[in-house]
């Protein structure tokens, strides 16, 4: 059963009045209702374009949230094969948020991490929501380093909250661990792409995403705290989300005029839960591209100009 958001109660009336009418065919009642449903199937499919194409900044941030919504190993099992995943930092312990491997894109080998949130409880739980603990950036960083000593581009697939805040992860250096992950990226001689799925929290999302090509899904979200998280602390007030999800700036689009990220990867309308194989795919073109043109570039320039790149956030607009 499909799961609607607040806002798209309007799409799930019609639709569910067409789920009745098609029961109702299927039943074999007398009545002829296939005028009936191509009329009810034509107004939510043009309430959902209509919704879709006016998003909120907040509202983008509850479509980024979707629990149906394609998570990393969705992207890694349509787009990688001969996919291998490696687990362990080799100092602690595995950390099942971030998934860590090396396969086959498209007939070129690449190394892959992936923040995964899970699709039920059980796997959410062992997923640990995607927020990942040291253990899992140390096991990014030992994959990224393997990478680069076997010339191997890196492949990214952005998905989580924020790293883990509990005590033991502190305990551990967090924050070392995540400054490391991203000093790893900046350090990479090999070609690195990452793609934003779903949230991109806080260092959490930079420890992985500090890339030569930074692509965003049409209504994913990038920042460096949750909405909620930011209004308690502007405004001493978590229900002011919406609020804060307006001023922060945290949509692609935003991104994009920033020149925070360098590409938006459209999704079907509806938002990615939809159509996944759709967006799959589209993803996998932008990676595909960005590859192509990173490639051609020697080792010193594909370190330089993820430097460069970085450098310029926030000094000027693109």
């Amino acid at each position: 059963m499909r799961s609607y958001l607040e806002f798209e109660k309007p799409v799930a009336d019609l639709e569910g009045k067409v789920q009745e009418l098609k029961i109702l065919a299927e039943g074999g009642e007398a009545v002829d209702v296939e005028d009936e449903i191509s009329r009810l199937q034509e107004k939510a499919d043009q309430a959902l374009t209509d919704i879709y194409e006016r998003l909120s900044p907040w509202q983008k941030t509850l479509v980024a949230r979707h629990p149906d919504r394609p998570h990393a190993l969705d992207y890694i099992g349509g787009l990688i094969t001969d996919f291998t995943p490696l687990a362990g930092d080799r100092k602690f312990s595995e950390d099942n948020a971030l998934i860590a491997g090396f396969g086959r894109f498209r007939g070129q080998s690449v190394a892959v991490l992936g923040q995964e949130k899970g699709n039920d409880t059980e796997s959410r739980l062992k997923r640990n929501f995607g927020m990942a603990r040291p253990e899992g950036y140390r096991k990014a960083v030992r994959i990224m380093e393997l990478a680069d000593r076997f010339d191997i581009p890196v492949l990214s697939f952005v998905d989580t909250a924020g790293a883990y805040p509990g005590i033991g992860a502190e305990e551990r250096g967090q924050a070392e661990a995540i400054a490391r992950s991203t000093s790893a990226c900046l350090d990479l001689q090999v070609p690195n792409v990452s793609v934003v799925i779903g949230e991109g929290g806080s260092g959490g999302a930079i420890a992985i995403a500090t890339t030569n090509h930074v692509a965003m899904l049409e209504h994913s979200i990038y920042s460096v705290i949750s909405p909620e998280a930011g209004a308690s602390i502007l405004w001493r007030d978590s229900t002011r989300a919406q609020d804060a999800a307006t001023n922060m700036k945290i949509t692609a689009q935003d991104l994009q005029e920033l020149g925070v990220i360098d590409e938006i990867v459209s999704e079907p309308i509806g938002g990615a839960h939809r159509a996944k194989e759709i967006v799959v795919d589209r993803a996998g073109q932008s990676v595909e591209a960005a590859l192509k043109t990173y490639g051609a570039m020697t080792r010193e320039d594909v370190r330089k100009h993820r430097k460069e790149k970085f450098l310029r956030i926030g000094r000027q607009l693109p």
